[in-house]
Protein backbone atom coordinates (compact mmCIF):
# COMPACT_ATOMS: atom_id res chain seq x y z
CA UNK A 1 0.00 0.00 0.00
CA UNK A 2 1.21 3.44 -0.87
CA UNK A 3 1.99 5.51 2.42
CA UNK A 4 0.40 9.44 1.24
CA UNK A 5 3.82 11.50 2.01
CA UNK A 6 2.88 14.76 3.94
CA UNK A 7 5.12 17.67 4.99
CA UNK A 8 5.29 19.33 7.89
CA UNK A 9 6.42 23.21 8.07
CA UNK A 10 6.18 23.85 11.84
CA UNK A 11 8.53 25.58 14.53
CA UNK A 12 6.77 25.27 17.54
CA UNK A 13 8.84 22.99 19.18
CA UNK A 14 5.52 20.83 20.63
CA UNK A 15 2.88 21.25 18.22
CA UNK A 16 5.14 20.26 14.97
CA UNK A 17 6.39 16.71 16.70
CA UNK A 18 3.09 16.35 17.70
CA UNK A 19 1.92 17.00 14.18
CA UNK A 20 4.14 14.57 13.19
CA UNK A 21 3.26 11.53 15.72
CA UNK A 22 -0.22 11.93 15.10
CA UNK A 23 0.02 12.08 11.03
CA UNK A 24 2.03 8.88 11.45
CA UNK A 25 -0.02 7.14 13.75
CA UNK A 26 -3.04 7.26 11.29
CA UNK A 27 -0.51 5.55 8.86
CA UNK A 28 0.81 9.00 7.02
CA UNK A 29 4.33 9.06 6.44
CA UNK A 30 5.22 12.44 7.98
CA UNK A 31 8.42 14.64 7.55
CA UNK A 32 8.78 17.49 9.96
CA UNK A 33 11.09 20.61 9.43
CA UNK A 34 10.84 23.87 11.20
CA UNK A 35 11.39 26.82 9.05
CA UNK A 36 10.45 28.21 5.31
CA UNK A 37 14.03 27.70 3.79
CA UNK A 38 13.68 24.11 4.28
CA UNK A 39 10.32 23.83 3.46
CA UNK A 40 10.84 25.30 0.16
CA UNK A 41 13.95 23.11 -0.17
CA UNK A 42 12.53 19.38 0.40
CA UNK A 43 9.07 20.46 -1.30
CA UNK A 44 11.03 21.24 -4.20
CA UNK A 45 12.78 17.86 -4.24
CA UNK A 46 10.13 15.18 -3.03
CA UNK A 47 6.74 14.44 -4.16
CA UNK A 48 4.67 15.41 -1.47
CA UNK A 49 0.92 14.15 -1.72
CA UNK A 50 0.24 17.32 0.90
CA UNK A 51 1.99 19.96 3.19
CA UNK A 52 0.89 21.54 6.20
CA UNK A 53 2.42 25.02 6.34
CA UNK A 54 2.96 27.16 9.47
CA UNK A 55 2.20 31.27 8.28
CA UNK A 56 4.73 32.59 10.99
CA UNK A 57 8.28 30.56 10.04
CA UNK A 58 11.20 32.01 10.13
CA UNK A 59 13.51 32.89 7.31
CA UNK A 60 10.43 32.32 5.07
CA UNK A 61 6.68 32.88 5.75
CA UNK A 62 4.15 30.60 4.77
CA UNK A 63 3.23 32.70 2.43
CA UNK A 64 6.18 33.36 0.43
CA UNK A 65 6.99 29.47 0.67
CA UNK A 66 3.11 28.71 -0.89
CA UNK A 67 3.88 31.52 -3.48
CA UNK A 68 7.12 29.99 -5.26
CA UNK A 69 5.56 26.59 -5.04
CA UNK A 70 3.06 27.72 -6.93
CA UNK A 71 5.52 29.74 -9.03
CA UNK A 72 7.11 26.10 -10.19
CA UNK A 73 4.06 24.55 -10.62
CA UNK A 74 4.09 22.55 -7.58
CA UNK A 75 0.38 21.40 -6.86
CA UNK A 76 0.15 19.20 -4.40
CA UNK A 77 -2.84 20.24 -1.89
CA UNK A 78 -1.46 23.29 0.98
CA UNK A 79 -3.23 23.49 4.10
CA UNK A 80 -2.16 26.72 6.36
CA UNK A 81 -1.83 26.18 9.43
CA UNK A 82 -1.79 29.94 11.81
CA UNK A 83 -2.77 31.54 15.08
CA UNK A 84 -3.73 34.87 12.32
CA UNK A 85 -7.32 34.24 12.40
CA UNK A 86 -8.31 37.52 10.37
CA UNK A 87 -10.13 37.20 7.69
CA UNK A 88 -7.59 39.07 5.32
CA UNK A 89 -4.72 36.78 6.43
CA UNK A 90 -7.20 33.65 5.38
CA UNK A 91 -8.10 35.19 2.34
CA UNK A 92 -4.86 36.01 1.24
CA UNK A 93 -3.53 32.42 1.59
CA UNK A 94 -6.47 31.45 -0.49
CA UNK A 95 -5.61 33.88 -3.03
CA UNK A 96 -2.26 32.98 -3.40
CA UNK A 97 -2.81 28.86 -3.54
CA UNK A 98 -3.58 27.62 -0.72
CA UNK A 99 -6.26 24.79 -0.62
CA UNK A 100 -7.29 25.12 2.98
CA UNK A 101 -6.85 27.15 6.60
CA UNK A 102 -7.27 26.02 9.91
CA UNK A 103 -6.71 28.34 12.95
CA UNK A 104 -4.63 27.99 16.11
CA UNK A 105 -5.51 26.26 18.33
CA UNK A 106 -7.18 23.33 16.88
CA UNK A 107 -8.32 19.62 17.28
CA UNK A 108 -6.41 16.99 15.94
CA UNK A 109 -9.46 15.39 14.72
CA UNK A 110 -10.57 18.62 12.36
CA UNK A 111 -6.74 18.69 11.36
CA UNK A 112 -6.94 15.07 10.23
CA UNK A 113 -10.30 15.09 8.26
CA UNK A 114 -8.93 18.00 6.58
CA UNK A 115 -6.34 16.25 5.45
CA UNK A 116 -8.31 13.40 4.28
CA UNK A 117 -10.71 15.79 2.03
CA UNK A 118 -7.56 17.60 0.44
CA UNK A 119 -6.10 14.19 -0.57
CA UNK A 120 -9.53 13.07 -1.87
CA UNK A 121 -9.82 16.16 -4.01
CA UNK A 122 -6.76 14.66 -5.43
CA UNK A 123 -9.58 12.53 -7.71
CA UNK A 124 -7.91 11.89 -11.05
CA UNK A 125 -4.22 11.36 -9.89
CA UNK A 126 -5.89 9.08 -7.35
CA UNK A 127 -7.35 7.20 -10.28
CA UNK A 128 -7.76 3.02 -9.55
CA UNK A 129 -5.81 2.43 -12.52
CA UNK A 130 -2.16 3.98 -13.14
CA UNK A 131 -0.55 4.09 -16.58
CA UNK A 132 2.37 4.75 -18.51
CA UNK A 133 3.54 3.93 -21.62
CA UNK A 134 2.06 0.36 -22.13
CA UNK A 135 2.10 -0.57 -18.36
CA UNK A 136 -0.89 -0.36 -16.26
CA UNK A 137 -1.69 -1.13 -12.66
CA UNK A 138 -4.71 -1.46 -11.33
CA UNK A 139 -4.86 -0.75 -7.50
CA UNK A 140 -7.72 -2.12 -6.62
CA UNK A 141 -6.78 -5.96 -7.62
CA UNK A 142 -3.09 -5.28 -8.06
CA UNK A 143 -2.97 -6.35 -11.26
CA UNK A 144 0.06 -5.65 -13.31
CA UNK A 145 0.07 -5.43 -16.78
CA UNK A 146 2.56 -4.63 -19.60
CA UNK A 147 0.67 -4.52 -23.04
CA UNK A 148 -1.24 -8.12 -22.56
CA UNK A 149 1.50 -9.36 -20.59
CA UNK A 150 0.49 -9.84 -17.25
CA UNK A 151 3.24 -9.77 -14.04
CA UNK A 152 3.49 -10.88 -10.92
CA UNK A 153 5.27 -8.86 -8.35
CA UNK A 154 6.14 -9.18 -4.62
CA UNK A 155 4.82 -6.90 -2.74
CA UNK A 156 7.73 -4.38 -2.40
CA UNK A 157 8.34 -4.72 -6.32
CA UNK A 158 4.75 -3.79 -6.45
CA UNK A 159 4.84 -0.61 -4.25
CA UNK A 160 7.88 0.51 -5.69
CA UNK A 161 6.40 0.11 -9.60
CA UNK A 162 3.13 2.27 -7.80
CA UNK A 163 5.77 4.67 -6.69
CA UNK A 164 7.49 5.69 -10.05
CA UNK A 165 3.76 5.38 -11.99
CA UNK A 166 3.06 7.71 -9.43
CA UNK A 167 5.32 10.68 -10.31
CA UNK A 168 6.23 9.70 -14.00
CA UNK A 169 9.23 12.07 -15.00
CA UNK A 170 9.99 12.73 -11.83
CA UNK A 171 13.53 12.16 -10.28
CA UNK A 172 13.57 9.88 -7.13
CA UNK A 173 16.49 9.33 -5.08
CA UNK A 174 17.15 6.42 -3.43
CA UNK A 175 16.66 7.56 -0.11
CA UNK A 176 13.26 8.78 -1.44
CA UNK A 177 12.15 5.89 -2.62
CA UNK A 178 13.53 3.90 0.80
CA UNK A 179 11.47 5.86 2.48
CA UNK A 180 8.49 5.38 0.34
CA UNK A 181 9.22 1.16 0.71
CA UNK A 182 9.54 1.52 4.40
CA UNK A 183 8.50 4.33 5.56
CA UNK A 184 11.72 5.28 7.66
CA UNK A 185 14.74 7.50 7.07
CA UNK A 186 16.49 4.83 4.99
CA UNK A 187 19.06 6.10 2.90
CA UNK A 188 21.29 3.37 4.42
CA UNK A 189 18.86 1.21 2.24
CA UNK A 190 20.27 2.64 -0.62
CA UNK A 191 21.81 -0.66 -2.40
CA UNK A 192 18.78 -2.50 -1.24
CA UNK A 193 16.43 -0.35 -4.07
CA UNK A 194 19.19 -0.90 -6.57
CA UNK A 195 18.60 -4.43 -6.21
CA UNK A 196 15.04 -4.09 -6.66
CA UNK A 197 14.83 -1.77 -9.58
CA UNK A 198 16.75 -5.01 -11.03
CA UNK A 199 14.35 -7.07 -10.04
CA UNK A 200 11.78 -5.08 -11.43
CA UNK A 201 13.22 -4.39 -14.65
CA UNK A 202 13.70 -7.78 -15.17
CA UNK A 203 10.05 -8.57 -14.90
CA UNK A 204 9.05 -5.74 -17.05
CA UNK A 205 11.01 -6.44 -19.83
CA UNK A 206 11.28 -10.43 -19.91
CA UNK A 207 9.19 -9.94 -22.61
CA UNK A 208 11.71 -7.81 -24.82
CA UNK A 209 9.95 -4.67 -24.36
CA UNK A 210 12.14 -1.98 -23.55
CA UNK A 211 13.24 -0.57 -20.37
CA UNK A 212 11.45 2.93 -18.79
CA UNK A 213 13.34 2.93 -15.68
CA UNK A 214 16.09 5.12 -16.49
CA UNK A 215 18.96 5.41 -13.79
CA UNK A 216 20.09 9.20 -13.09
CA UNK A 217 23.98 8.75 -12.11
CA UNK A 218 24.16 9.84 -8.18
CA UNK A 219 20.68 10.19 -7.76
CA UNK A 220 18.09 8.24 -8.24
CA UNK A 221 15.64 6.71 -10.62
CA UNK A 222 12.92 8.32 -13.56
CA UNK A 223 10.48 6.60 -15.34
CA UNK A 224 10.31 8.00 -18.64
CA UNK A 225 9.76 6.82 -22.38
CA UNK A 226 12.50 5.08 -23.87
Amino acid sequence: MYNMRILIAEDDPHLGPALKKGLEDSHYAADLVKDGDEALSVAMAVPYDLIILDILLPHVDGFEVCRQLRNQKRQMPILFLSALSGLDHRVTGLDIGADDYLTKPFAFRELEARVRALLRREGPARSNTLAFSDITLDTRTHEVRRGAREITLTSKEYTLLELLLRHPGQVLSRGMIAEHMWNIDAEHLSNVIDVYIRYLRRKLCEGGEPDIIHTIRGFGYQLKEP
